[in-house]
């Protein structure tokens, strides 16, 4: 027995429409424009491109609405995101943006704790 999914709203479709054509776009304007524009254009497609997919991976993970409300309560999701802050903090040792990479080790340190007590709590 299958259940349908729910239909994505409208937001989901513009957002993966303007990725899509920000992709494009950066794409033509990496072949187009001359020097430094395109290769500042072709790194711009590079990041709609990856946004694009990770924006695909999201919606197709979570179907419903509240998006961002069960990504907060992803385990696994807030663990990894503390891992590479961790290793951005020990690979900056004397670096001018340590303090940033602290800041973001305990901010993500403080979601996997909420993450975890939120799925223990609901029992998931």
């Amino acid at each position: 027995m299958s259940t349908e999914r729910p239909r994505w709203s409208d937001r989901r479709r513009r957002t993966l429409l303007g990725l899509a054509g920000g992709a494009l776009a950066g794409g033509l304007g990496a072949v187009a424009l001359p020097a430094e524009y395109g290769v500042t254009a072709g790194f711009l497609a590079a990041l709609c491109a990856f946004l694009l997919v990770a924006a695909l991976v999201v919606f197709v993970a979570v179907p419903g609405p509240d998006t961002p409300r069960a990504l907060l309560h992803l385990t696994p999701l807030a663990g990894a995101v503390l891992v590479v802050a961790v290793l951005l903090v020990l690979a900056n040792p004397a670096g001018s943006l340590r303090w940033l990479w602290i800041v973001a080790a305990v901010l993500a340190a403080g979601w996997t704790a909420v993450a975890v007590r939120e799925t223990r709590r609901s029992g998931r």
